[in-house]
């Protein structure tokens, strides 16, 4: 008599694809007839809905970093991947589409068009895509409205102010609904008490929308409200340095950059 066959075990859970990984990314520049290294060996991943900061002095290779993430270049060696998809291994025409599909922007300044209004600079990522603003006028406007700047829609930049400004260019930066953010010093044109209502909003971001937002900052302040701390220093993440369970006092981020020696 055959015996009876085994009941199969619980199946083991699904990995989830991060919506960001580094692996091993290097960028070498040319000085003095050498190649240096600026960035070096970095590798992490974010979850989805995950808000990290990279925290780094002028000089650690911090924007040099986030054009690799972007894709803006390529790595001299390692991958970059955006929801599985190899970043670095696509021509310019490729990247580029991966950024416009997946990737939203946050600049330091701003970077609005004039002439246009609140709502028509939220929008153009959309008429960039081929799609037509009004087919999302509800999602649009519900944007608007977790952002505080649904009453500012008919404004010129010229009439905003900065902590304004940077509203409208988190907004833009989210309409397409990307995978993720990536933010270059978002507050460093903003007054501090601007500046602080623009990270408390990026936080609120990544928890009502479910939106990956990496932060890239000098800022003390700024870094502590990430879920994760990454230190940069010298184009390499220091290892065994970064601290998870955020958002974090001021104070813990100042003493790790003190045994880190930064």
């Amino acid at each position: 008599m055959t015996p009876p066959a085994a009941a199969a075990g619980p199946s083991a859970p699904a990995v989830a694809t991060p919506v960001l990984e580094a692996r091993g990314v290097f960028r070498f520049r040319k000085a003095d007839g050498r190649e240096v290294p600026i960035v070096r060996d970095v590798g992490f991943a974010l979850r989805r809905g995950e808000f990290a900061t990279i925290m780094g002095p002028s000089g650690s290779g911090k924007s040099t970093l986030l054009h690799l993430l972007a894709g803006l270049e390529r790595p001299s060696a390692g991958q970059v991947l955006i929801d599985g998809e190899d970043l670095s291994a696509g021509d310019e025409e490729q990247r580029a589409a991966v950024r416009r599909r997946r990737i939203g922007f946050i600049f330091q300044f701003f970077h609005l068009l004039p002439d246009l209004t609140v709502e028509e600079n939220v929008t153009l990522p959309l008429r960039i895509l081929g799609q037509r603003p009004q087919k999302h006028g509800a999602r649009t406007a519900d944007l608007l409205a977790l952002l505080g700047i649904d009453k500012l829609r008919t404004r010129r930049p010229a009439a905003l102010s900065g902590g304004e400004m940077q509203r409208v260019s988190i907004a833009r930066a989210l309409v397409a609904q990307p995978s993720l953010v990536l933010a270059d010093e978002p507050t460093g044109n903003l007054s501090s008490k601007a500046g602080e209502e623009v990270v408390a909003l990026l936080r609120t971001v990544t928890e009502k929308l479910g939106t990956t937002v990496l932060l890239v900052t000098h800022n003390p302040r700024d870094a502590a409200a990430g879920d994760r701390v990454l230190f940069l220093h010298d184009g390499a993440l220091r290892q065994n340095a970064e601290l998870t369970g955020g958002p974090f006092d001021v104070a813990d981020v100042f003493h790790r950059l003190q045994e880190l020696g930064i």
